[in-house]
């Protein structure tokens, strides 16, 4: 079995980020982020892939586009759909779903679990998180970090698993 999360960091309002870049400076939030999801596939739509300066390391970036003349700035494999997207996942193999927001609205109905960081806060953005349906959703874990000299902002790792 393949197992797909999402993994993302929205506010309370489900805030992403604003003009392709995020809203908040979270640096434990980052660690977290690249612990998890360092040796997997990441699989984003291609706004996301642009509004990284170079590619994550030890990652196989899986970009989506319904741009069939998309050419991306470095190497990555390049596909037209988020199923196209999941296709790349082998049995046994785990993959992120690291965004934007129309990606994760597309994968919420085919994810297995989430990883979602929740900033505790009320952002402008031009891109949300959709909406966790509580009748698919189980919360399994959750960890509070208060906001620190690093961190503006208190946030919530909280994981989720399908019912």
């Amino acid at each position: 079995m393949k197992r797909l999360i999402i993994i993302a960091a929205a506010a309370e309002n489900n805030a992403l980020g604003k003009d392709n870049d995020l809203v908040w400076h979270l640096p434990d939030d980052f660690k977290r982020f690249k612990a998890l999801t360092t040796g997997h596939k990441i699989i984003m739509g291609r706004k996301t892939l642009e509004s990284f300066p170079k590619p994550l390391p030890n990652r196989e970036h899986i970009v989506i586009t319904r741009d069939t003349e998309y050419t991306p700035k470095f190497p990555c494999t390049v596909v037209h759909s988020i199923e196209k997207a999941i296709d790349l996942v082998n049995d046994g193999e785990t993959a992120f779903i690291i965004g934007g927001g129309e990606i994760y609205k597309q994968s919420m109905p085919l994810a297995t679990d989430m990883e979602l960081t929740r900033v505790h806060g009320i952002f402008e953005a031009d891109t949300f998180f959709p909406e966790i349906n509580k009748d698919e959703w189980d919360l399994i874990k959750e960890e509070h970090h208060p906001k620190d000299d690093r961190h503006q902002y208190s946030f919530t790792y909280r994981t989720y698993r399908k019912k």
